[in-house]
């Protein structure tokens, strides 16, 4: 389950921020996940619970904002909206795909104290 060492990440950068930003506890924490990005929902909100336990973001609240996949198809020279890696363009067919946006994970915005 990787999402638990992508939890320990989290952590790291929260406990960072908290030192040079000067707050005590975080209540709230944004992540921006791509749909693209192999990261399960459930196992990171599980994950983040556990990952926290003890620490500045203990009983924060994890809410998690739902990237669509994008990618550039080569043949429509367009942007589109993709499922999963390796799916055909859904205006042409082409698999001459390449991924532009939902592979991502970042954090993107929090509530502290």
């Amino acid at each position: 389950m990787h999402e638990m060492s992508l939890c320990e990440g989290v952590l790291q950068v929260l406990e960072q921020n908290a030192r040079s930003q000067g707050y005590a506890r975080v209540k709230t924490v944004w992540l921006e996940i791509g749909g693209l990005s192999g990261v399960e929902p459930e196992a990171m909100r599980f994950s983040f619970d556990v990952v926290t336990r003890g620490s500045l973001a203990d009983g924060a609240k994890l809410e998690i904002v739902a990237l669509a996949g994008e990618a550039w198809c080569m043949p429509c020279a367009k942007t589109v909206t993709v499922q999963q890696r390796y799916d055909a363009c859904p205006d042409c067919g082409s698999y001459q795909l390449q991924v532009t946006a939902g592979d991502e994970m970042r954090i993107k915005e929090l509530e502290v104290e």
